[in-house]
């Protein structure tokens, strides 16, 4: 009878040590499982913000975009990581997200949140309006495909399953003269130029400049590092977004007869705005 009851007691032992390992493997296979500790080993809604850093030249920049997606890796899916988000495809006026003004871009579903790349695909449909005029934005076939590469200071998680990052499309550095022709004179090229950048992991620079009819340019600049803003034609206030910590020199570029001013050591800090004070430009 002792043996018996110690067999039994055996028994239950072994069922209950499998039981445990069988929900273990289990949960060891839920796709949402975070093996690496840190929250990101499982699926992701993604997020993405789109901003324009300015150019004064022109009215408009019609930017044609067609598809954004997205690379992790140890996706499993045999895609070789590339997630493809949902967007609207079409032409974006990207002059209309300026002085810290952006748009919900993209959104999707991630397998996990260890992003690596963005990949921008745009179309054909590229112009600007320069001095009330529209002009075609030509881009050459392999210029249509922007891949840049993402690290973790770029995007941020939000709660416990939520990626959200910002791109910023600079029309200023990506729209050149076409001169490749006979006469020098052929209109404009898209070399497209953005980066990514998370609101939480950077820093901003806003301020007011007056009076209206200075019609000033206002750049941050660190190092070769320089980000455009255009002042808002109603108030004069500017904001420059998606800037590293650091300390940046300030240049406000007056028109109409207007001197320019120069403000330095103006320090950035992540996830902060730093206000300058209203500048009052002089003839």
């Amino acid at each position: 009878m002792k043996k018996t009851l110690q067999f039994l007691a055996a028994l239950v032992l072994i069922s209950f040590c499998t039981l445990s390992s069988c929900q273990k493997g289990i949960l060891g296979n839920d796709q949402n499982d975070d093996h690496g500790g840190d929250g990101k080993n499982k699926p992701h809604h993604a997020q993405v913000f789109l901003t324009d850093h300015q150019t004064p030249l022109f009215d408009s920049v019609f930017i044609d975009i067609q598809q954004l997606e997205i690379k992790v890796e140890d996706d499993n899916f045999g895609n070789e990581g590339w997630v493809v988000l949902d967007i609207r495809p079409g032409i974006y006026n990207i002059l209309r997200f300026r002085n810290g003004i952006d748009t919900l871009f993209a959104n999707g579903l991630l397998p996990n949140a260890n992003i690596r790349k963005l990949r921008l695909t745009l179309g054909m449909q590229n112009s600007v309006m320069f001095n009330n005029q529209s002009s075609p934005l030509k881009i050459h076939d392999n210029d249509r495909q922007i891949v840049i590469d993402l690290a973790d200071n770029d995007f941020e998680i939000v709660g416990p399953d939520q990626v959200v990052f910002s791109i910023d499309f600079d029309a200023a550095g990506s729209i050149r003269s076409d001169n490749s022709g006979p006469g020098n004179n052929n209109g404009f090229e898209l070399k497209p130029h953005i980066k990514a950048f998370a609101k939480n992991k950077s820093g901003r620079i806003e301020g007011k400049v007056l009076p209206m009819a200075a019609d000033v340019m206002v750049m941050a600049i660190n190092g070769t590092d320089t980000t455009m803003a255009i002042p808002d034609d109603e108030d004069g206030e500017f904001k420059i977004v998606g800037l590293n910590a650091g300390i940046y020199t300030v240049f406000i570029d007056g028109q109409n007869g207007y001197v320019d001013m120069t403000i330095n050591n103006v320090q950035v800090i992540k996830g902060e705005d730093t206000h300058i004070p209203t500048i009052t430009l002089h003839q």
